[in-house]
């Protein structure tokens, strides 16, 4: 198993808090839309979610790939260790 800075490993956890929240109120939103409240929380919730994953991917590459997430130079996607091999 690789070990993730703390840093990073922080990030990713709160991407997948994120993420996990958006989804719940996603969810949430297809059977009440027209909560006011809900619709809010779910935008502000993606906004930083947004903001989060482009702060991580500067710092340490993609997040996605297939028209997810921009490319920089040199390709950085197969410098990851894979999801399996990340230690949390």
């Amino acid at each position: 198993m690789l070990k993730k800075p703390i840093h990073q490993a922080k990030m990713l956890n709160e991407i997948m808090s994120l993420e996990f929240t958006a989804v719940d109120l996603n969810l949430y939103l297809d059977t009440h839309p027209c909560d006011m409240r809900a619709l809010t929380e779910y935008n502000q919730v993606v906004q930083q979610l947004r903001m989060l994953k482009h702060s991580y991917e500067q710092c340490y590459g993609p997040l996605g790939n297939y028209g997810t997430s921009p490319g920089q130079y040199p390709w950085r996607w197969i410098d990851e260790p894979w999801p399996w091999q990340i230690e949390y």
